[in-house]
């Protein structure tokens, strides 16, 4: 039997011989066994609250390939401790012929997962609730809950007893002076982004060691984000302001605002960094700014829909060429880099018309992005490199197609020993594991990918066609005409890279083919097999846009960018 073995641990505070371990104790178990060891995997410092670890997920792809036959760890929380991650995993091993064995639970069936899931999910409930316990308890003795500030240093030390006293702090005068500063400045009336800029310039390192930045200094008054929000620095722990969330998709942390009623706060004025009236005159001036920007000018609110779409055409899309910042608007009709202007360490303080930038991109997309020759290259490119992939895919199929034979061999050679009179219980057994290994396999080349789609040499007309449609609808008779070609053109452009030169402003613009293929095959011309021949004059599949859509991104990932070109 083909073992991989699997080993985790969860905490920074574990160490890697907590691998070895696993490992070691898993490997005897599978030795004593006679089984072979093909492979060993493993995640260190990971929760196993999501099965988005790079160790577990690599095992999960070789199942499925079929590499290994059994899945060996030592417990089944060394696997996930979420419900229902460990069923999901459960069931990929199923469908893959994998069985699950661990040194605590033996076997893994269905009871198991049940059974087991819910007491691992109590188990990390349990903790955090614990967890939560003690850094509450913590605060309320003046000392942090976890995390740092900038103006404060974590203090090292150890308690009577010899173990780690943690959650003390001390401040740092350098950094205290650099509060104060930022608060006295705003207070005065320089704005955050003139305070990065400035404190940029003297190569003073921010928070996180790089450059400042306005939200560094603004943050978040609802959340106590940002220098200006952080009543630590009035002597004062606020904590249990914010809650995290696990994103079931995407596995990642969200916060959200706790009820003000559940704030723990702890006055600690050994903390205090600022005096009273510094931080009031810093507020004031905050509430004022932030009641002028609410009031848009005819004091209302701009609406939610008016936040979320792109102001203009080629919002969001320009980058600046030395620094890889965003290109914004600094003026009423010119754009800059955003970088120079909110950090001041980008010295690139060239500057462009929004309308002449937007014209340029235009023609430029009406005319050269699909240009017929650079359409020809991208088709070549693109079919060579499918090519290539599903070269290396159809391996896998061959060698199952090759062991569907090797069974079909193996189950006429054993009906022949029944009819001679062999042992018929064991020989039967044989068969029907047999016979479930060919089910699997037919399944794996059943689903294997069908040959790569074509594309039309005519698309690169049709695409010019339904730009010069979409250019005429930005003219449109009513605002929401306007908005819909907008947001239909923007689809077509990755970024647009914007490079000051002696000679003038050099724009890269870089296109979205899979926007651009998109656009040109809403005709129909992703090769109808009713129209379109191949070379051995064999019709071509059609194909739907998302298969052709994940094959274009294969492709420009490679390295192939036949949409870019400059201006």
């Amino acid at each position: 039997m083909r073992v991989a073995i699997y080993a985790r641990y969860s905490s920074d505070h574990q160490r890697d011989a907590s691998i070895a371990d696993q490992l070691r104790v898993c490997r005897l178990r599978v030795e004593s066994q006679g089984w072979d060891v093909v492979e060993e995997y493993a995640d260190h410092a990971i929760s196993g609250a999501s099965l988005l670890r790079p160790g577990i997920q690599a095992l999960m792809m070789d199942a499925a390939r079929g590499r290994f036959d059994i899945v060996f760890a030592e417990a089944m929380d060394r696997l996930s401790r979420d419900q229902e991650d460990i069923a999901g995993l459960f069931k990929r091993m199923n469908h893959a012929g994998v069985k699950i064995i661990t040194l605590s639970e033996g076997e893994v069936s269905h009871l198991h997962v049940g059974l087991k899931g819910t007491m691992n999910a109590l188990f990390l409930k349990d903790l955090a609730d614990k967890t939560r316990r003690g850094l509450r308890g913590r605060v309320e003795l003046g000392k942090s809950g976890g995390g740092n500030s900038y103006g404060y240093d974590v203090v090292h030390q150890f308690g009577p007893d010899g173990t780690a006293v943690r959650g003390d702090r001390k401040i740092n005068q350098v950094e205290a002076e650099i509060v104060r500063r930022v608060l006295r400045d705003y207070a005065a009336g320089k704005s955050a982004k003139k305070i990065a800029r400035d404190l940029n310039q003297e190569n003073i390192p921010g928070p996180s060691g790089g450059a400042w930045g306005f939200s560094t200094i603004l943050g978040n008054p609802r959340r106590g984000t940002g220098l200006l929000n952080n009543e630590l620095y009035v002597g004062r722990i606020v904590w249990n302001r914010l809650r995290y969330l696990k994103d079931p998709v995407t596995g990642k942390r969200q916060s959200r605002l706790n009820d003000p009623t559940e704030w723990v706060i702890q006055e600690v004025p050994d903390l205090r960094i600022v005096d009273d009236a510094l931080w009031q005159r810093a507020k004031q001036r905050q509430e004022v700014t932030k009641h002028v920007m609410k009031s848009a000018g005819d004091g209302s609110e701009p609406a939610f829909r008016d936040f979320k779409r792109p102001k203009y055409l080629l919002s969001g899309l320009t980058r600046c060429g030395c620094c890889g910042g965003g290109y914004s608007m600094i003026s009423t009709n010119l754009l800059g880099c955003s970088t120079a202007r909110n950090k001041g360490t980008c010295k690139n303080r060239a500057n462009i018309r929004r309308d002449e930038l937007e014209k340029r991109v235009l023609g430029a997309l009406r005319h050269r992005l699909m240009a017929p020759a650079t359409f020809a290259a991208f088709c070549e490119a693109y079919i060579l490199e499918i090519n290539r992939l599903r070269m290396e895919a159809s391996a896998a199929t061959a060698s199952a197609q090759a062991e569907v034979a090797r069974i079909d061999r193996d189950l006429d050679m054993l009906v022949n020993l029944i009819l001679k009179g062999g042992a018929a219980e064991r020989l039967n057994a044989k068969m029907v594991a047999l016979e479930a290994r060919k089910s699997g396999l037919e399944e794996v080349i059943a689903s294997a990918d069908l040959p790569p789609p074509l594309l039309h040499p005519e698309m690169a007309g049709c695409y010019r066609d339904r730009v010069e449609k979409l250019h005429a609808a930005l003219q449109g008779q009513t605002e929401e005409e306007r908005l819909e070609a907008a947001e239909a053109l923007r689809t077509l452009v990755e970024a647009i890279v914007l490079t000051p030169k002696p000679a003038g402003m050099e724009i890269d613009v870089r296109g979205d083919l899979a926007g651009i293929l998109q656009l040109a095959s809403g005709e129909g011309l992703l090769a109808p097999d009713h129209v379109q021949k191949t070379q051995k004059n064999r019709p071509t599949r059609a194909v739907d846009f998302a298969e052709l859509q994940s094959q274009v991104q294969m492709v420009a990932g490679a390295g192939f960018e036949p949409a870019t070109f400059r201006l």
